[in-house]
């Protein structure tokens, strides 16, 4: 698929611009157009630190964002693949545990662009073999890789031996490539199993724990689900943590949300269950405190955004889009606002997403939607979204962008609290207007 990115290292935009070309295999999932791409690079997935590899609709960041905090609490350099990015395009890859400086990421998008002539991979595709190149010419400890699209047939399912894979929650989401019916979903985002290779998920319904069954039994991986061979729960604060090594009692994470608790013990079990790296509990306790995540549930609480709102205001923001993202984000704000205080979400949301399904959690709340377009991409326009809020009872407005929103709400209410939402494009928006840039 095509991506939005800008830099403002010049060379590095140079890329950019050649890969923003990039059309063939932009709506075809597989994995015969990287595999090429890669053999002409002298195969360096082959050539990796041990590899964690994550899976799942929501969640799979923030599982990733466990590993590596544990990983680096037990003193390791670790390799990180995430997607999208927020701000910078180089916050996709990290390597060593510092995002990659600009000159060498455009020396690597060049090489791999070059060389990928008559390949026509996708933009993503291009974008894995930049980072798995980097991450197999600089030594570490592990490498973590998270699942752009799917699993099956997504460019980072490349990887054949990984040391550990996890799935994430499942949930509905980009339809158009993995199908209809969550039981799909589950069976493409299961796809990531390999033979004899621990694979550890979260607890699912039988008729999707059905489907990854029957991928696991095809390739002959081991699957631990959570409630058997381990499980976790948050009990007075703490995650209680048990399986066949023993029974942990870790801090509750720094990173807001309840579901915050099953993303750390997903990563718990898959660092528990793996036989390359050994991490002391201690890095455990202290993976949950030190996880950071951007935009997922973040309280901006300096710079420009936040400080045009009055006094005792707060301001969030978070790039979730579907519905199993609006429940988790509905749910924490319903326990966090006390009654009476105003509470407004600004949303601007992708038109390929399922815009009542995520704002159907917020139905007959005292919130106030307000609709802003997401820059650079198709979205759902003022009168979608009033359509929507009108059928479930929410009050709707509208404004040009985040910051002309925050305007009208100071001048509207006292102290309001205020979440900026609906996608990850947004998201690096707000982020970027605010001086609040990943690091």
């Amino acid at each position: 698929m095509a991506d939005f990115a800008v830099s403002s290292d010049p060379a590095v935009q140079q890329q950019l611009d050649r890969l923003s070309t990039l059309s063939p295999g932009a709506d075809t999932l597989g994995l015969e157009r990287v595999t090429a791409l890669l053999a002409r690079l002298g195969n360096p997935e082959r050539s990796l630190p041990p590899v964690f590899h994550v899976a799942g609709t929501n969640g799979k960041g923030s599982t990733c964002a466990f590993l590596r905090a544990a990983l680096e609490a037990s003193g390791k350099k670790v390799h990180v693949y995430t997607s999208p990015h927020l701000v910078r395009f180089n916050e996709r890859i990290r390597i060593g545990g510092s995002i990659v400086d600009d000159a060498p990421l455009a020396g690597l998008l060049d090489e791999v662009l070059t060389i990928a002539e008559g390949v026509g991979p996708s933009f993503f595709e291009v974008t894995t073999a930049a980072a798995l190149l980097a991450f197999a010419r600089h030594p570490a400890d592990a490498c973590i890789i998270e699942v752009g699209l799917g699993g099956r047939l997504d460019a980072t399912n490349v990887i054949e031996r990984p040391v550990v894979c996890g799935i994430a929650q499942l949930g509905l989401d980009h339809q158009q490539f993995l199908g209809d019916r969550i039981e799909q979903i589950a069976a493409e985002k299961a796809g990531i199993a390999k033979s004899n290779v621990p694979l550890i998920t979260q607890h699912y319904p039988a008729s999707l724990a059905n489907e990854i069954g029957r991928v696991v039994r095809q390739v002959g991986a081991h699957w631990l689900a959570k409630g058997g061979t381990w499980d976790a729960s948050p009990y007075r604060n703490k995650i209680h943590y048990h399986d066949a090594l023993g029974e942990l009692e870790l801090p509750m994470p720094r990173l807001p949300g309840s579901h915050q608790a099953g993303n750390a013990s997903l990563a718990i079990a898959m660092l528990r269950h793996q036989q390359a790296i050994e991490v002391a509990p201690a890095a455990l306790r202290a993976a949950m405190g030190w996880a950071e995540w951007p935009a997922r549930l973040q309280r901006l609480a300096t710079g420009p955004l936040p400080a045009s709102l009055p006094a005792g205001s707060e301001l969030w923001l978070d790039g979730g889009h579907n519905p199993a993202a609006g429940r988790a984000i509905a749910d924490f704000f319903r326990a966090r606002i006390a009654p009476g205080r105003p509470f407004h979400l600004i949303l601007g949301m992708l038109a390929n997403k399922d815009l009542r399904g995520f704002l159907e959690p917020f139905a007959g709340s005292a919130a106030h939607i307000w609709a802003v377009p997401v820059p650079g991409h198709d979205h759902h326009g003022p009168a979608a979204v009033a359509n929507v809020c009108g059928s479930l009872a929410l009050a709707f407005s509208s404004a040009p962008d985040p910051a002309a929103g925050l305007q009208k709400i100071a001048a509207a209410s006292a102290a309001p609290l205020v979440l900026i939402g609906g996608s990850l494009y947004l998201a690096g928006t707000v982020l970027s207007a605010n001086g609040t840039i990943p690091t």
